[in-house]
């Protein structure tokens, strides 16, 4: 049998090495620790298309298709729907397991983040019940929540956002 101790420990294991992913089975008991996917925050930029001179005609072939490599690139076309444009600068907290989500701590207590909260990469935003375990989850990211992606007491999956964080 585990103590919370042991559990802990392996958490912060897992945690602290390139593991991503640890299952352990011992009688009727499993256990199953998985790190959330890495958050990123893509940021996009329309590039201004400028002609550029190709190399007179005196010049070797090998050079020519050099020069024209970078306008080639230049002069795609930028693809930014106006649902990206409006996500630029933004990042999402998502469930690092699967489990019940819950915004506060107990029924009768306060949400741990409402809409506009100033969170830091260790502000906890709310608990996945996972097993009858109460996993904490923290921000991991500083800034302030702008949406609030997940509804209160409802199933999460492994991955699924919960909360969009504009980033400081």
């Amino acid at each position: 049998m585990f103590k919370v101790s042991d559990l802990r420990e392996l958490i912060r294991l897992v945690d602290e090495t390139s593991i991503h992913e640890l299952h352990i089975e011992s009688g009727e008991l499993t256990f199953h620790i998985a790190k959330a996917p890495v958050v990123t925050t893509q940021v996009v930029s329309k590039v201004p298309t400028v002609p550029v001179e190709l190399a007179t005609a005196s010049a070797p072939a090998a050079s020519v298709a050099v020069a024209a490599s970078p306008t080639a690139t230049a002069a795609q076309p930028s693809t930014v729907s106006d649902d990206d444009a409006a996500h630029v600068g933004t990042a999402l907290i998502t469930s690092p397991m699967v489990g019940t989500f819950y915004r506060s701590p107990s029924p009768t207590a306060a949400s741990y983040v409402e809409l506009g909260s100033k969170v830091t990469e260790k502000s906890v935003v709310c608990i996945v019940e996972a097993m009858k375990l109460m996993n904490e989850i923290e921000a991991d990211v500083r800034g302030e929540i702008v949406e609030i992606l997940a509804e209160n007491g409802n199933l999460v999956e492994y991955g699924q956002p919960l909360f969009r964080v504009k980033l400081a």
